[in-house]
């Protein structure tokens, strides 16, 4: 790692180890908010494609799109793309090409990351593809598996999936283990790719990226520019200070992080915010954030179980809500969800927007109005009005999301950031333009922080701004110039 350590000096950064956390990322000298703090292009990474969806191997674009003639299974949007891959795909064609139709339909993208990783250290050790400090293979055998945290079904399933590998690569020495361990690896350290709203493009694997451990109230936040992650700070980070990210969704209690943290990355988190676990004030918050709310819609107090487990009681107001009266409302909203996922699926959304309608409805009467469970049901909400283009409504849902994202993301989360973005495009479709400069405001605030200035995302957004701005300015002035002709 030395030669690691070497190329980080001259970015700010230090590598570190402590014994609850192995490796860590620090800071060698101060970053400030919007400072990007480290960047790196994938080891591999693979496009999420499925039967229903394919994406171009180079850009993860979905438009005009043409398979590999010879493997039939990696895409490309032109011969840009193709060209860039070429130098790894050239030898995966040739294995892909040599299965039958049948075993090539097991080709998962987490199958294709594995081939293409043991292709690429074949390729760097040959010299076909250049070796650097923060590109080659040495960064992988590094990152951490939890072999021994795994349990013997998935040891089972990691077995399976690397003696198909095995059968594609046909590679001599190759060790079925070591493969098997890779895909643990995988697990617990590949990131999902992103495009600038967030949304799920692909998967990749970026060694340094990986070394910097989790918070659940991090300073920095991890973007995608292309297949570029891109680490910034989003707060003051002082010399010698730990760099952190956050792994999972924040917008949940303690003890849901928690669960998600130990099933998917197989250790418990000791950040500030779960060293909190317990303590009243954490009590509080995940009930409101997952817990039910008082009976008395004039109260904004949280409910707690009774000590006989009989109701639950407001620790506001001491009012208590019966436990099977809560229980039949939680029973309606599972049979109306199960509906609404079944049509929404299916293409149905006219029927999706009445269910789900109908479940914020349900939800209103036992989530705190600050409900992360109510706000995921706006959020489906929101989606489904927007694909219908039925904007005032999206917008009145967009704007009740609003208060929540505030309350449960800190000040420069993108979330945030793209919420505020959201609200102020219906604003502006809907001639609402003084309240859509507002939105834009707040969004380039908080996004110029977590995606700099200098992407067509952020470029778009400004120009947003600034279009909204003149458009404001300009009906000003025809109502003033009205005004003096009167």
């Amino acid at each position: 790692m030395e030669e690691l350590q070497a190329s980080l000096q001259p970015r700010g950064l230090t590598l570190s180890t402590f014994p609850d956390k192995g490796r860590s990322l620090l800071a060698a000298r101060d970053f400030y908010p919007g400072e990007v703090i480290i960047s790196q292009d994938p080891y591999v990474c693979v496009p999420n494609n499925s039967l229903t969806e394919s994406r171009c191997d180079g850009c993860f674009s979905k438009s005009n799109l043409k398979k590999c003639s010879a493997c039939h299974v990696v895409w490309y949007c032109g011969s840009s793309c193709q060209k860039l891959e070429w130098k790894l795909h050239r030898f995966e064609c040739q294995l892909l090409a040599k299965l039958d139709k049948e075993r090539r339909k097991s080709v998962t993208p987490t199958i294709r990351m594995i081939v293409k990783l043991y292709l690429r250290r074949k390729l760097q050790n040959e010299n076909v593809i250049p070796v650097t400090a923060m590109d080659n293979y040495n960064l992988v055998e590094a990152l951490v598996s939890h072999m021994s945290d795994i349990d013997e079904k998935q040891l089972l399933l990691y077995a399976q999936m690397a003696n198909l590998v095995n059968l594609i690569l046909q590679l001599p020495n190759i060790d079925i283990k070591e493969i098997a361990e890779n895909f643990s690896k995988f697990a617990c350290n590949a990131h999902t790719i992103c495009d600038s709203e967030l949304r799920s493009l692909g998967t990749g694997l970026y060694p340094v990226i990986s070394i910097i451990n989790h918070s659940c109230l991090p300073n920095a936040v991890l973007v995608f520019e292309g297949r570029l992650a891109v680490v910034r700070a989003v707060q003051h980070i002082p010399k010698d200070s730990e760099v952190s990210i956050s792994y999972v969704e924040t917008a949940a209690s303690t003890i849901t992080r928690q669960k998600t943290l130990k099933e998917q990355y197989l250790f418990t988190c000791t950040c500030v915010r779960c060293n909190k676990l317990g303590q009243y004030d954490d009590i509080q918050e995940s009930a409101i954030l997952e817990g039910y709310r008082c009976r008395d819609n004039g109260c904004s107090g949280f409910l707690l179980r009774e000590s006989d487990e009989k109701g639950f009681v407001c620790q506001q107001c001491g009012l208590i809500r019966n436990k099977e009266e809560i229980r039949k409302i939680a029973s309606d909203i599972k049979a109306l969800s199960d509906k609404a996922l079944k049509c929404s699926s299916s293409g149905n959304l006219q029927e999706a927007i009445v269910l789900y309608k109908n479940i914020e409805k349900l939800q209103k009467e036992v989530c705190h109005p600050f409900s992360i469970i109510l706000m995921r049901t706006r959020e489906k909400l929101l989606e489904i009005l927007m694909q219908l283009e039925e904007w005032k409504e999206a917008l009145a849902i967009c704007r009740l999301t609003i208060p929540v994202y505030e309350r449960v993301y800190p000040g420069f989360h993108p979330l945030l950031g793209l919420q505020y973005y959201s609200c102020g495009k219906l604003e502006w479709l809907l001639g609402e333009t003084d309240d859509a400069i507002k939105s834009f405001t707040k969004a380039v605030d908080i996004l110029r922080i977590t995606h700099g200035t200098s992407t067509p995302f952020m470029k778009e957004l400004l120009m947003k701004l600034e279009e909204a701005r003149a458009e404001a300015s300009f009906k000003l002035s025809s109502r003033e110039d009205s005004y003096i002709t009167l």
